[in-house]
């Protein structure tokens, strides 16, 4: 019959978007590099220290830029309640950083749990479900129209050379102000504000992957001023990129 719960560790190498969608209830933890998730319209950015939950029986699409370590957790949805949203990305606390270690111990089997172990899970479901419900804001929206998710695909694609709205609307085949349209329509932000919030989400991805000084970080993702880099990330996570890649390594 299968555990109600259970945990694994895998490595994986880059690879581009596929969709992924499994009967249990998914918590995914990235403990090396960072993965991008994308579900209800809205991408997210998944570093080290921080958790994903998802929803048994949805799918959601999943994006591996660069190697990545991740633990996961399955949890049979006789086993838990549903979560608070098909997807959530959320910092993870000491308790439940300690919760995921302690459960890792319980992989797939047959054999049944015991009570402690089921105590544990019980455990983690609760603190991560809860969590859950105050998600990151290091997130995304997609884009509905094929010319929009072009567009943001382009604008990702120049971040650190400056573009502009003029060229990325010509290139979609919009004009700026119909493009301008789209995002305020689709994504409740302007092209300018959705270049920065794609400029710290892709930092916060390299603060991930390498120790690579802030400064050069600020520069790869297309800023020329330190501290308006520092300001626009600190708006964005409420934290200094130095405080926030420390979180990664509690």
């Amino acid at each position: 019959m299968g555990r109600p719960a259970y945990s694994f560790i895998r490595d994986f190498e880059p690879e581009p978007t596929r969709q992924l969608c499994v009967d249990s209830h998914y918590l995914l933890c990235a403990s090396r590099g960072a993965l991008r998730l994308e579900a209800g319209g809205t991408v997210w950015s998944l570093p080290p220290a921080r958790a994903a939950l998802i929803t048994a029986g949805h799918p959601i699409e999943v994006t591996i830029p660069q190697p990545v370590t991740t633990a996961s957790i399955l949890v049979s949805t006789d086993f838990a309640p549903n979560p608070p949203a098909l997807l959530s990305v959320f910092d993870l606390t000491p308790l439940a950083r300690s919760l995921v270690a302690e459960c890792g111990q319980w992989g797939e089997s047959d054999a049944p749990l015991d009570d402690y172990s089921v105590a544990m899970f019980t455990a983690l479901i609760a603190a991560t479900w809860a969590l859950a419900e105050h998600p990151s804001p290091a997130r995304m929206p997609a884009g509905r129209s094929a010319e929009t998710r072009r567009a943001l695909a382009l604008t990702e694609h120049r971040l650190a050379d400056d573009p502009r709205i003029d060229e990325i609307a010509a290139a979609v085949g919009l004009t700026s102000r119909s493009l301008a349209r789209r995002f305020a329509a689709e994504l409740g932000m302007t092209w300018r504000a959705a270049l920065r919030r794609m400029r710290i989400l892709r930092a916060i991805e390299m603060l991930a992957s390498d120790d690579a000084s802030v400064t050069a970080i600020a520069m790869r993702v297309g800023y020329t001023s330190l501290s308006a880099f520092q300001a626009a990330f600190g708006e964005l996570t409420g934290q200094t990129p130095s405080e926030y890649r420390h979180g990664f390594h509690p």
